[in-house]
């Protein structure tokens, strides 16, 4: 399986809803590696890298927003190099 490296860039309600905690456990759960950290422009910033497959059901998931209180008005999604993370952590 091929490994692929996207980041995100999440606007909307995604701050002070445990958006971050909810996307760590959907990267754990589709054993991806990489990181989440808010921005101070309110957004929320991702990191991932996994398979194709994992990462597609992953967006989906962010797009739809991971989490009850969050609300995702627009994702951005640039393909990266590959980088050496070695879990999926929160910054």
């Amino acid at each position: 399986m091929t490994t692929k490296h996207i980041a995100l860039d999440v606007y909307g309600r995604v701050q002070g809803v445990g958006f971050r905690y909810t996307t760590l456990s959907y990267a754990q759960k589709y054993d991806l590696v990489g990181s989440v950290a808010n921005r101070s422009d309110g957004s929320v910033h991702i990191e991932a890298q996994g398979t194709a497959e994992n990462l597609s059901q992953f967006l989906h998931i962010i797009k739809s927003g991971p989490s009850h209180f969050a609300h995702v008005d627009h994702v951005q999604v640039q393909e990266r190099p590959l980088e050496n993370y070695s879990q999926f952590s929160i910054s």
